[in-house]
């Protein structure tokens, strides 16, 4: 299942760090960032909830990212 998350990120950099912070993310199958449409498009693996995958995937990119902003 693939879901469209709205983000807000300062650079494309920024973006590449939260993309692949999201790909490995448990429950995550793929996921693409876009710095120009501030998108980011998660596929998540069959069987897990897109909810508690994504709080995941929150955590993680505030690892690598801390002023970035995901909503949910």
């Amino acid at each position: 299942m693939k879901k469209t998350y709205k983000i807000e990120v300062d650079c494309a950099n920024c973006a590449n760090k939260m993309e692949d912070a999201a790909k490995h993310t448990d429950g995550v199958k793929d996921c693409t960032v876009n710095f120009m449409t501030l998108k980011m498009i998660v596929d998540f693996e069959d069987g897990v909830d897109p909810k508690t995958v994504m709080a995941n995937v929150v955590k993680n990119c505030k690892k690598v990212e801390d002023d970035c902003e995901i909503y949910l």
